[in-house]
């Protein structure tokens, strides 16, 4: 049963920064501090998960998914509380009648400053609870249930088109100079985020503006998925304005904004670097590959990247580790931090880019 519930550890991660918003002042960094350090120092910690499991009953696994919309929505509104001029869903008087503990006293006491780790903690945590659950469920394109329930989950990332552009363009170009998301060398992580945003949505409008026009349908129509999803964002903005007024909407969007950006880093450390010919097959080598546990457990297996691009329609629980697969210098969110420091990064990876020329640079070669 362990194998199942190793995969709540994201649900288990939105508590700490809920209970830290109801108590104020400096506890409300305490969703980012846990994060941080439990993500961070349990992979150094706790080293490597190459284990393999028949799971037999998927459901469980899928309902973790599924139930990822309910805890961002969780978020949210803790987000939206926190700013709100009233006691949006009477949040703060159940919290006084059952631990006697006045959260609305705390809430006014609050000083601008006590905003910035609640803000760094929520993109993080809506890129956690909300874009990789939706990554593994955009992926299947033939359940609408799935695919519904991954778009709303990128609405609050403003990155709905995400499900288009990565589905059948990242996967379709990895490693060429015609996928967005993947940066080549020498290009910084912050020229990346700005780089592969306005690319991928660019990349998302043609890819669906080609599919209308083979249906013969307007691209600027009701069928237009990605100003569907644009739509869909929209609505949860104005959500956000009706329930927690100016300051809940510029909270709310800056935290979604940080969450888009915390995909493209995640996009950064997962194929900066790495080349490959149009014509070349995708294997597993065209991917940095992490086999770090709690980043493993905390992301839906998505740091057995390189098995998922060979085999891009294997549901998470059926990815393989991949040990001979090129490795990032650490976990996942310790590369993204190592990956903030561009200097410090380009001298962690130059080695292993050698490495990975050495290996593998041959192939591509021969393809093109």
């Amino acid at each position: 049963m362990f194998h199942y519930l190793k995969f709540c550890l994201f649900h288990l991660l939105t508590l700490p920064f809920i209970a830290g918003i109801t108590l104020g002042g400096y506890w409300m960094a305490l969703g980012l501090l846990t994060i941080l350090l439990l993500v961070v120092f349990g992979d150094v910690l706790l080293g490597d998960d190459t284990t393999e499991p028949d799971y037999r009953m998927p459901w469980l696994l899928n309902g973790l998914l599924y139930s990822s919309l309910l805890f961002i929505l969780l978020i949210s509104a803790a987000l939206l509380w926190s700013v709100a001029d009233t006691d949006l869903f009477g949040y703060g008087q159940r919290v006084q009648q059952i631990t006697g503990y006045n959260a609305l006293a705390a809430r006014e006491a609050n000083q601008w400053w006590h905003f910035v780790p609640v803000w760094l903690g929520a993109g993080l945590l809506i890129a956690l609870v909300g874009t990789v659950p939706a990554h593994e469920l955009t992926h299947r394109t033939g359940n609408w249930r799935a695919m519904l329930t991954g778009r709303w989950l990128l609405a609050f990332s403003f990155d709905a088109s995400f499900a288009i552009e990565h589905v059948y363009g990242h996967h379709r170009y990895v490693g060429t100079l015609q996928d967005p998301a993947t940066a080549p060398r020498g290009r910084t992580v912050y020229q990346h985020i700005l780089h592969s945003t306005v690319a991928g949505n660019r990349s998302a409008w043609r890819i669906e503006a080609q599919r209308l026009s083979r249906q013969q349908h307007s691209r600027f129509g009701i069928d237009n998925r990605v100003l569907r999803g644009a739509a869909m964002s929209l609505l949860l903005c104005l959500l956000a304005a009706l329930l927690a007024g100016g300051a809940g909407l510029l909270l709310f969007c800056l935290s979604a904004m940080l969450a888009k950006a915390v995909l493209e880093v995640v996009n950064y450390i997962e194929h900066y670097g790495i080349e490959r010919a149009v014509n070349e097959p995708v294997r597993p080598y065209h991917s940095w590959n992490s086999k770090k546990r709690v980043s493993s457990w905390a992301s839906f297996n998505l740091t057995r990247h390189s098995h998922h691009h060979a085999r891009a329609q294997l549901p998470f629980y059926k990815l393989k580790a991949c040990p001979d697969a090129p490795d990032l210098p650490t976990g996942y969110l310790g590369s993204m931090l190592l990956a903030l420091i561009p200097s410090l990064w380009f001298r962690l990876m130059a080695p292993k880019l050698r490495q990975w020329d050495k290996c593998y640079g041959n192939h591509k070669a021969s393809a093109s």
